[in-house]
């Protein structure tokens, strides 16, 4: 989280939930599984290398990232991915398999071969059979070995399994007619139907439902074949899976339905025929998040017309209080760049908003303690933004306490988010609106003088932006604006032409008596709350280590702004401290020259207001320079 005024982006307010099938898994094991996957659909490599047998346990699913928009579905491994077998000594029974060699089997088999004898890793002959699709061998060791047909190996993966993975129909079919028990699962709960429905092989799923696999089963963590089928835009399969007994209300242990796995994935063939079978379209997740939510967040304007016809409800907020028009307008784009990295998603999520924003209720919205504008403006969502503007949402809406209390600088408002992220476009769009930059505790004027960002600054003060401004928590005998500026003069000098109350620097409590020594926080840094906050000096201030340095030009920049004032002791002995400084001390000797206290005079007599715009004041050119420092001679 940002600290004090820093400018660092904040952390998500959002916390997504990860519905995936192995979100409870460690990093390590992810990363295993990940390995393991990755042999999992490839070609068997050469019997010249190695014939280890390739584990067909389930793809791992990313870590979840904080505010990342993470993917529900699980995550699939590459189909292309080299293999990754290290070297061993080649199977003479495997390479014969692997080359559809029967007559060298037959001989191997006549004289005495053991073909029911498992290797290392639990594989026999036939699970080499089914797994290269060698059908004729595969009758021969049945034939031989018939009590080894629904033999597992270490990974609990029988021969229909690695002939269903592998997509060897006549295999699969061979085996199911020869008496293979369909409903055998891996380690990971997954039957056959469940992997024909990943490979979306619709003829291996009728095989299998003809033999009657069992069409509910889930795995470990619950999800179903019907689950699978729905993330894969597959309706023929969806119907032969429903027509074949599959609860289309089935959970898995997030909660997660058919439908909602459809509206995330974006498959409105399968969520058009779940909703006409009757399925919810309101479901929502363990977290509370619905279908309609998912849709919204990964962009999916069809699906979100689609439940929204079918009166999905809009106000139905997750866990965390938010809503779908929340999750439309902050995900999309981010630092400018597409945030899903797909093309058309900033379209579709702006189409989403104009669709969500007639159906979701202002006040839920306010109960929620965040507006839409808020999320928009923290992820740069300038077209989210502008929509939701002219859709008449409250510019000037803060976050509910606990929402602020989230970020270190207690941040409240878009306007904040917005000078935070140094978006222009935002600001002046907020701005333009009617957004009050003197709403959070820290103004974000003084955000603006941290960035060093000029643009921002000019906007926020034409839009009136107090320039005196100070931090309440945090208090100073002085404007927090010149505390923040004390490093840029350019910026300290643009300030104190606007009217910045340079006096204040030179009231000091002690004077010209000696100064006592206090723990100061190094300039810049608000210092922390205390229980007792003490109010510190400009003096005090300008004596930090990193400022130190710069008291002398500092000071005379400030003197430029102010009439007849007494410097105390502590700015004096910064003024003696460095021999070029001496001129400085001299300027600040009384009595000050009658064309500087005139300017003063004028200037104060013009206010603030008219300072900002001086330019267009119906006086002569020349008094204009005058009054904004261009020129020091008399007129």
């Amino acid at each position: 989280m940002a600290t004090g005024v820093t400018t660092q982006r904040a952390p998500g307010i959002l916390a997504n939930e990860d519905y995936s099938l192995y979100s409870s898994l460690s990093e390590d094991e992810l990363m295993q599984m990940a390995i393991e996957q990755s042999l999992m659909d490839i070609p068997r490599p050469a019997a010249a290398q190695s014939l280890q047998k390739p584990t067909t346990t389930r793809r791992s699913q990313p870590a979840a990232t904080g505010e990342a928009a993470e993917d529900r579905r699980p995550a699939r491994a590459n189909p292309q991915a080299p293999t990754a077998y290290p070297p061993s000594e080649p199977n003479p029974v495997a390479t014969a398999i692997m080359l559809g060699d029967v007559d060298t089997l037959t001989k191997m088999m006549k004289s005495g071969k053991n073909m029911a004898e498992e290797d290392k890793d639990g594989w026999l002959p036939l699970h080499e059979a089914a797994y290269y699709g060698k059908l004729d061998i595969l009758r021969m060791l049945l034939r031989a070995y018939p009590g080894t047909i629904d033999k597992r190996t270490l990974h609990e993966e029988t021969p229909l399994y690695l002939a269903t993975i592998r997509e060897n129909i006549d295999c699969v079919q061979f085996l199911l007619e020869s008496g293979a028990e369909p409903d055998i699962a891996n380690k990971s709960k997954e039957t056959p139907l469940y992997k024909a429905c990943e490979h979306k092989n619709a003829e291996i799923v009728r095989l299998l439902m003809r033999f009657n696999a069992d069409v509910n089963h889930r795995c470990s963590q619950g999800w179903a074949a019907l689950h699978e089928s729905a993330t894969k835009d597959s309706v023929e399969i969806v119907e032969i899976l429903v027509q074949g007994g599959a609860k289309i209300e089935a959970t898995n242990i997030y909660g997660v339905t058919p439908l909602f796995v459809a509206a995330q994935s974006g498959n409105v063939g399968p969520l058009r025929y779940l909703i006409s079978l009757g399925a919810d379209v309101n479901t929502q997740a363990s977290d509370g998040a619905t279908a309609l939510y998912e849709a919204s967040k990964n962009g999916h304007d069809e699906v979100v017309e689609i439940l929204l016809s079918q009166n999905a409800d809009a106000n139905k907020p997750n866990k965390h209080g938010l809503l779908p028009l929340h999750l439309a307008a902050q995900c999309g784009t981010y630092g400018k760049k597409l945030y899903y990295n797909e093309v058309g998603r900033t379209d579709d999520q702006v189409k989403i908003i104009s669709m969500l924003i007639p159906v979701t209720s202002r006040a839920r919205i306010k109960r929620c303690g965040i507006s839409p504008l808020h999320l928009a403006a923290e992820r740069d969502r300038d077209d989210a933004l502008e929509l939701l503007i002219n859709s008449g949402f409250d510019v000037n809406a803060t976050l509910s306490h606990d929402r602020s209390m989230l970020y270190e600088d207690r941040r409240s408002t878009p306007l904040y988010f917005a000078v935070s992220n140094k978006n222009i476009n935002a600001i002046e769009m907020l701005l333009e609106a009617g957004a009050n930059p003197n709403i959070d505790t820290i103004n974000p004027l003084l955000v603006a003088i941290r960035q060093g960002c000029i643009t921002s600054m000019k906007l926020l003060v034409e839009h009136g932006a107090n320039i005196d401004c100070y931090i309440a928590t945090h208090p100073t005998s002085f404007p927090a604006t010149i505390m923040f500026s004390m490093k840029y003069l350019s910026l300290l000098k643009f300030l104190l032409d606007l009217g910045c109350d340079a006096e204040s620097c030179f009231t000091c409590q002690y004077g010209s008596a000696p100064h006592p020594v206090l723990p100061i926080t190094r300039s810049y840094d608000v210092p922390r709350r205390a229980s007792a906050p003490r109010i510190v000096q400009f003096c005090e201030m300008v004596s930090t280590p990193d400022i130190s340095r710069w008291a002398g030009p500092i000071i005379d920049v400030l003197l430029d702004y102010v009439g007849n004032v007494t410097l105390c002791s502590k700015l004096i002995e910064h003024l003696d401290s460095y021999e070029d400084w001496a001129v400085i001390k001299e300027k600040s000797q009384l009595p000050r020259s009658l064309l500087h206290l005139t300017r003063l005079k004028v200037r104060q007599v013009l206010g603030k207001e008219r300072l900002k715009h001086l330019n267009t004041l119906p006086i002569p050119e020349r008094m204009i320079r005058y009054l904004d420092y261009n020129i020091s001679k008399e007129i």
